[in-house]
């Protein structure tokens, strides 16, 4: 049986052949299976973003093999990867990335959209979504009427409201103040008991803590890959 995720000396090189030619990844594999929590750790500059974006087909590796569930990425179409990206992969960033114009609910009904299900569906997708993140009674609001934490739990529901099996969050408590925090940590805990994978990427070992595995990342190369016992928040 495939591995879920399969990375097999994966280079990414910014100017390639320059002199000023930057690894990004530098000769990366890992294998990731099915329901793991895994934090990918490294400081600014350590390759962590690369790998994120290589991981979540958000961008192609230089050189190497990357399979997701068997299948050679590098073989997929446009079409094949922004389904991918759209469906199988719930995406988590530090900044929310929220339209500003669009309420609570519109934000959250945008994957939606792009997978074409009907308006009655999405709006009872998105409504379950903000109500396993406690927003049930937001969805009017507009992302300026809200707080940073609100904020996060907003594109929270939005990269879960599809229900992908994985969910990449990179740096997501970087916005916000300790107890946010850790009530998003715990909900990506929650998220994973109920057997969803979750990559989390981060250049705090506080923060990697909670994961049962740690790959550490330092100029583009795996320096550490060990499994840790977790204390569930």
């Amino acid at each position: 049986m495939a591995s879920l995720i399969e990375l097999k000396d994966i280079y990414k090189i910014y100017g390639e052949g320059l002199e000023s030619e930057v690894r990004a990844l530098d000769g990366v594999t890992l294998t990731i299976e099915k329901g793991e929590f895994v934090a990918v750790v490294g400081q600014s500059g350590s390759g962590k973003s690369t790998m994120m974006n290589v991981l979540g087909c958000l961008d192609i590796p230089t050189r190497g093999d990357y399979l997701l569930e068997g299948t050679d990425v590098k073989e997929l179409t446009d079409k094949e990867l922004s389904r991918i990206r759209n469906k199988e992969i719930g995406f988590i960033f530090q900044q929310y990335n929220l339209i500003q114009s669009l309420t609570v609910l519109e934000n959250v009904e945008l994957p939606l959209i792009y997978q074409g299900i009907n308006a009655d569906d999405r709006y009872d997708m998105a409504l379950e979504a903000l109500e396993r993140v406690g927003l049930s009674k937001r969805v009017k609001h507009k992302p300026t009427e809200m707080s940073g934490g609100q904020q996060q739990r907003v594109a929270i529901a939005r990269a879960i409201a599809t229900k992908p099996p994985i969910i990449m969050a990179d740096e997501p408590t970087g916005a916000l103040d300790s107890r946010t925090g850790h009530e998003v940590l715990e909900f990506l805990q929650q998220l994973n008991r109920e057997g969803t994978t979750v990559i989390l990427i981060t250049h705090d070992n506080g923060i990697a803590a909670t994961a049962r595995r740690v790959v550490r990342l330092t100029d583009g190369k795996i320096v550490e890959d060990k499994e840790q016992e977790v204390d569930w928040l």
